[in-house]
């Protein structure tokens, strides 16, 4: 006949829910909280340490202390190089790219900058100056008009006029 073909028994295996390790048929127990919720592990150990509320993360021999401390993986996941968005000019409706190019050109010298800003510094000082006399001008006004009014307070008695 020829070779025969060897057959593994495949074996259902669950994780324990605190250390993370295989549990194989028979081994497990299981707890069943009020809620619903199965919990499978792999020992008695296991299950007092959860009762305890001691945190697998604490516990050196857990998987998840491993998993929290970097240890036992031998291959680096390395990340993932992100691409480097490539800019790209459109022309705008109207202008060439060329233009556009041009006009950007003209902006990024540092002369018409300086022009630019000494401009626009001129126009907030004339602004302030502006702001400045008007103010002067509102007070001087209301001034004028608190002299002309006259005084309408009542006479006030003295302590002795009380009685």
């Amino acid at each position: 006949m020829g070779e025969a073909k060897r057959r593994t028994m495949v074996i259902k295996t669950e994780n324990c829910s605190y250390t993370e390790n295989k549990i194989y048929p028979g081994k497990v127990i299981r707890l069943i909280a009020k809620d619903g919720r199965i919990t499978i592990f792999t020992s008695s150990k296991v299950k007092s340490l959860i009762q305890q509320r001691i945190k697998a993360v604490k516990l050196r021999w857990t998987q998840a202390w491993r998993r929290h401390n970097k240890k036992g993986k031998t291959e680096d996941v390395s990340r993932r190089k992100t691409r480097k968005t490539q800019k790209v000019q459109r022309a705008v409706v109207g202008l060439t790219l060329d233009d556009l190019k041009a006009k950007s050109s003209v902006h990024h010298k540092k002369e018409t900058r300086s022009v630019v800003a000494d401009a626009a510094a001129a126009k907030a000082k004339a602004s302030k100056d502006a702001r400045k006399e008007r103010v002067a001008h509102q007070s001087a006004t209301t001034q004028k008009a608190t002299k002309n009014v006259v005084n309408n307070k009542p006479a006030t008695m003295s302590k002795a006029g009380r009685r």
